[in-house]
């Protein structure tokens, strides 16, 4: 299938964007049109191209914790911590929105190795977004402005991972300046890839310890309706769904291991993961559903 690029006018683009000093005269888009649902959020993440398993495993737990709530995540298509919030937005089942540092067209994508996760965002139903023409190869100065694109259009920034001087940085700066709210993940002290969000907890940024801080930073409530509950149900796999089905009442750990007869590694991994997306909570050796 094409995903030729349209061009949107000023006018058209959301309020938050067109509000920014030096806002863009128009945008080029591929893909599904942008939500204008006002109660939907568009939370910017991005890091490090030099992630560490730290930050993909960081990456990976906060999203997939957001899964079934109106949140875009918005990424720059790099290398990375950019092309990870993307995978696991699309494995989350939320949208997604792509701004590289080029132009739209699949001959000039930026950086090259990542045309076909662009790819595979249109098919998922996501958006490629630019400032720049359709054909305008990647130049250094464009990746700035680029920046300037994702910090506006966010509702807030989160920060995973950032050396001290990375166009990281400049995003969480000018997120600062447009009176967005910074988010960042706290890390290793021994990792360089950390020094940028301990610079900017120093400044005000908000900590992030769980998807729940997530949630509270974009003021989105975390008591859900019935409907929402049924929509995050609806994304888990068959080996979550049995386990949930299992748990209509509150079971014991070692009577819901019996039950399932899989290999135990298997099943505690999957019980992590439906902890993690906030689906389960142990307390006193019984697990039950939130």
């Amino acid at each position: 299938m094409n995903y030729p690029s349209r061009k949107i006018p000023r006018s058209e683009l959301p309020e938050r964007l067109r509000e920014i000093p030096d806002a863009p005269k128009y945008l080029y888009a591929r893909g599904a049109p942008l939500p204008t649902d006002t109660d939907h959020k568009f939370l910017c993440v991005v890091g490090s191209r030099s992630n560490t398993t730290y930050g993909r495993q960081v990456v990976e737990r906060l999203i997939t914790g957001l899964a079934g709530f109106p949140i875009t995540i918005i990424s720059g298509l790099a290398m990375g911590i950019d092309a990870l919030a993307h995978e696991y937005a699309m494995a989350a089942g939320l949208g997604v929105i792509a701004i590289p540092g080029s132009g739209i067209n699949d001959s000039v994508l930026y950086p090259a190795t990542n045309r076909t996760l662009a790819k595979r965002i249109l098919q998922y139903g996501g958006t490629l977004m630019s400032e720049f023409e359709p054909d305008k190869a990647s130049m250094l100065h464009m990746f700035p402005r680029r920046n300037r694109i994702m910090a506006g259009l966010s509702h807030a920034v989160l920060i995973i991972e950032a050396e001290i001087k990375s166009g990281t940085l400049i995003t969480a700066r000018l997120a600062t300046e447009y009176g967005r709210d910074v988010l960042t993940v706290p890390g290793s002290i021994f990792n360089q890839t950390s020094e940028g969000p301990h610079m900017l907890l120093t400044l005000g940024a908000a900590p992030i310890r769980s998807s729940k801080d997530i949630l509270d930073a974009l003021h989105i409530a975390t008591l859900e309706s019935p409907q929402m509950r049924e929509l995050r149900y609806e994304q888990l796999n068959n080996e979550e769904k049995e386990i949930v089905h299992l748990l209509r009442e509150p079971m014991k750990k070692d009577d819901l291991l019996e039950l399932l007869n899989r290999p135990l590694s298997d099943t505690l991994g999957t019980l992590m993961m439906l902890e993690i997306k906030g689906i389960i909570k142990e307390e006193l050796g019984e697990i039950h559903l939130l």
